[in-house]
């Protein structure tokens, strides 16, 4: 009995493909919108995304999440358009005023805002970096979540903000990178 009706049952599967009712073989168009298509935002693409915490010592400001960014999830879509938080590490010393340590560490470098631009369009870091060189010129790369350092000789790596020579709007949330977390804006 058990082999006639598996026997059935494959019947009529094969007779359904072949007559058509089930979906057919070849694939249909994608429009776009769809999942894995360019246009495509789910409910929950989200971006992390830091700001201006406060303006330090000789030029110095402090840039890092604050109580909005969310560094596993992300926390701004990214239909948004925001600035790249940019960074051009060029191995400047730690000012006098600064005493860098693991949640605000030094960047050894300058930061710096790129223009708003879609979290969308930001399709790799490939992409971010060449906006931030783009507007600031060689060298220039999006921030990263962990480019604060601290210890001796900066050796060892923070995360969630740090300090830098620059001018960043205040009252502005920026697109980052983190490496290590699938919250940036092209994951």
């Amino acid at each position: 009995m058990r082999s006639i009706t598996l026997g059935a049952v494959l019947g009529a599967a094969v007779l359904t493909v072949a007559t058509g009712i089930a979906s057919p073989a070849v694939a249909q168009p994608v429009q776009p919108g769809q999942p894995g298509q360019p246009g495509h935002i789910a409910a929950n693409d989200k971006a992390m995304t830091w700001t201006l915490i406060g303006a330090g010592p000789s030029g110095t400001v402090q840039v890092g999440g604050g109580p909005l960014s969310d560094a596993y999830q992300g926390d701004t879509s990214t239909t948004k358009a925001l600035p790249v938080l940019c960074l051009k590490a060029d191995g400047s010393v730690v000012p006098d005023g600064v005493t860098p340590d693991f949640y605000a560490g030094w960047a050894r470098g300058r930061v710096a805002a790129s223009d708003p631009v879609r979290g969308t369009r930001l399709t790799s870091l490939a992409v971010a970096n060449r906006v931030c060189a783009n507007k600031f010129g060689k060298d220039w790369r999006m921030a990263e979540f962990h480019d604060g350092r601290y210890g001796p000789n900066l050796q060892y790596s923070g995360g969630w903000s740090y300090w830098a020579y620059g001018d960043v709007p205040a009252d502005t949330r920026f697109w980052t990178a983190i490496y290590d977390q699938q919250s940036n804006p092209w994951n």
